[in-house]
């Protein structure tokens, strides 16, 4: 096997300098690189197709309808439920984790139905990312008698969520007073106006 190699080389060696065939294959070596680098770009997105020979049409059997029935009346359509006010659903929910022990999760929930409350009386406009701090500023700023509640229970969430302090019933009950505070100060706003 090497012989045949040796007798290759010298051929080609005596047809194209060698130095020269090394330069080809460095630069064939480059360029295939280079394709496979920007393998994508290069390549079109949509590949043409080759026209599909069309075979004839062969006709269908038909399909027997059946017999229209006579017009039954439609099952009647249930009465919609009246939907669970949201508030309902983050209070039970909160009640129901510190029953079960979980007080930050607790704390965090009576925090979102403070937040719910503040949106759906338009105190403040939702944002994404607000944080508990941005959102006490701008409560503050259309009603200055939340400041106190909500700086209180976001410290609370801050402790509990960020300083990974251990949560107790105490910090439930007093988030619990807190959003009972702020729907107090809340509500007062229909008997200012």
């Amino acid at each position: 096997m090497s012989r045949w190699w040796t007798e290759a080389v010298a051929a080609l060696g005596d047809l194209v300098p060698l130095p020269l065939v090394a330069l080809l294959l460095l630069l064939a070596t480059l360029l295939i690189g280079l394709a496979w680098y920007f393998f994508p770009a290069w390549v079109p997105r949509r590949l043409p197709r080759l026209p599909r020979l069309r075979r004839p049409k062969l006709p269908r059997p038909r399909r027997r309808r059946p017999k229209a029935r006579p017009a039954e009346e439609p099952p009647p359509v249930p009465a919609p439920r009246a939907p669970e006010p949201v508030a309902a659903g983050h209070a039970s929910l909160a009640d129901r984790l510190a029953a079960e022990g979980r007080y930050a999760e607790a704390v965090r929930e009576r925090l979102r139905d403070m937040v719910r409350e503040l949106v759906e009386r338009r105190v403040v406009e939702p944002r994404a990312g607000m944080t508990v701090t941005e959102l006490a500023t701008a409560a503050a700023q259309v009603r200055p008698g939340t400041r106190p509640t909500l700086h209180a229970a976001g410290a609370i969430f801050s402790d509990l969520w960020y300083a990974q302090r251990p949560a107790t019933p105490a910090h439930d009950r007093r988030m619990r007073d807190l959003a009972t505070d702020l729907h107090r100060e809340l509500a007062g706003e229909g008997e200012h106006r």
